[in-house]
This record gives structure tokens, sequence and C-alpha cells, in this order.
């Protein structure tokens, strides 16, 4: 679960607003598209998700922690939690496909046998497994953005976060990049896609919030995602859900239905 509340910042370069007073909240499962204008508060709502930028008011929660008062030592456990995928894809250029995946699960000091039966099983997830011996230059643009995202799953997040996945690829790949994330979805992630593709965006039946000026200007349920092109609705209130804080002896990882699917899929590999 993902959690604004009444939340306030400003950029601390100029002091300009980046979000003004947004209240919203992302129940696990969702697929949620975040979209407006360039410097609209896009990108400061996910920096602020993924805990690189502090709030100067209000209350933030991330699954089980509260982001105004996480200590420094406990981020690397909030962004094991989260899958980010970028538009530009960050591979590491004289890496394979398999290492570049790979990478993240090596650094937290993960068996080789565990890897390789996890890669493998991501890498068929996005259909690359054809490709894992290849390098980021050997790829069309559409097949590194499905590294990237196998190199967000890898992990088992609970939440994939994507920031303007598409902005690379033409229509017919952004439409197959966005189907993959349908698909995982549907293996239990909550999904949240920030774009300012609005076509793109009204072919998949997923709720639309829409930021303007750091303001949430409407939030449009999954059911009538289709009329956000004839009307704009205030967001609703959200309403106050308690949440403990974290406890520090449980691993992020725990209850992600995502991570019970890589699980069976790692079985089915020794099948």
């Amino acid at each position: 679960m993902i959690e604004f509340k009444n939340v306030k910042m400003r950029y601390k370069t100029n002091g300009a607003v980046a979000l003004d007073d947004v209240s919203v909240r992302i129940d696990d499962g969702e697929f949620v598209f975040i979209v407006g204008a360039s410097g609209a508060g896009k990108s400061s709502f996910l920096n602020v998700i993924m805990g690189q930028e502090k709030v100067d008011s209000g209350i933030v929660r991330v699954g089980p922690y509260t982001l105004n008062t996480i200590r420094r030592r406990q981020l690397p456990y909030l962004r094991r939690m989260l899958g980010i995928v970028f538009q530009d894809f960050r591979l590491i250029p004289k890496m394979t496909v398999y290492d570049n995946v790979a990478f993240a699960l090596r650094v937290i000091g993960m068996r080789e046998r565990k890897i390789t039966k996890r890669v493998r099983y991501v890498l068929k997830l996005v259909d690359l497994s054809h490709k894992a011996d290849s390098f980021p230059h050997q790829l069309s643009q559409g097949e590194r953005q499905r590294v990237a995202i196998a190199r967000a799953l890898i992990n088992n997040p609970g939440v994939i976060i994507a920031d303007e996945p598409t902005g690379n690829l033409d229509p017919v790949l952004s439409g197959e990049i966005m189907s993959l994330f349908d698909k995982i979805n549907a293996l239990g992630a909550t999904v949240v896609v920030v774009t300012h593709d609005l076509e793109l965006v009204h072919q998949f039946d997923h709720r639309i919030v829409t930021i303007e000026n750091g303001r949430i200007l409407s939030d449009i349920p999954a059911k009538n995602a289709g009329e956000l092109i004839k009307k704009e609705e205030p967001a609703a209130p959200q309403e106050e859900v308690p949440l403990s804080q974290e406890n520090e002896a449980e691993t992020p990882e725990a209850e992600v239905p995502l991570q019970e699917a890589v699980k069976e899929g790692e079985e089915a590999e020794n099948a």
C-alpha cells in the first residue's frame, strides 16, 4: 500500500512547489497510471515513494514504512520492496542480459545456483530467454526495456514503478511493454506507471491519477478510466488507514504474491 496524506513539498533548489496538498492511496495489487505534463510533479511523486526526496509536511507511507521518519539504514529495505523501470533502461553495456539481471542478486550475496534459477524464470517471463547471452548493444529498444523490467522483477518486489517506460519506444512496442506490465500486475504486484502518453493510457482499463501543478487534478477509477477525456473530477479524499511502524526483523519481501510466482517458476525449472 502507498499512501500520501496532505503532502506538501518544495524543490530545494528554488523553493518552487513540487507537491501541493497531495492525498492519494494506492492499494496492494492495483495498476495505476500517473499522468500529467512535464513539470506537473510526477517525478517528485515517484522520488518521494523511492525515498529520494523528503516532504515538507504531510504523511507518506509505503508498505510498512512511514517515510517521514524512516531511518537511513532502513532505506535499502524500502528499496528492495520496489522494482524501478526507467525510460533510458540504465543497463550495464559490458554485461550480458543475464548478468544485468543477476547483478542485484550478486550484490546481496545470493548463491549462484539460486541466482541462475531466478534469472531463468524472470527472463522467461519477459520472453527473453533466447537473449540471455546477448549484450545491450545487440538488442532492440523494446528488448532493452524488457531487460530493464526483468531486472526490476528479480528481487521479487511488491511494487513496480515505471517512469516513462515507453518514452523511447514506438506505439507498437509501447503497447507490448504495457501489456507486459499487465501480466506482472496479474501476478499480484502493484504497478505504478508514470507517463504523458494519454493515447496509450486509454488502451488499458486502469485507474488514472492526473497531476497538475503539484496537485491531484483527477483520480478516475479503473471502471471509469475511459471518461478522463470527457471530464475531470476532483480526487476523492482518502480514508486514513492506521499503519504500524515496520518490524526490522521482518524481511520487506514477506507475503508478496509475485514472490510466490517466482518461487513456483523456480520449482518448475527444477521439474
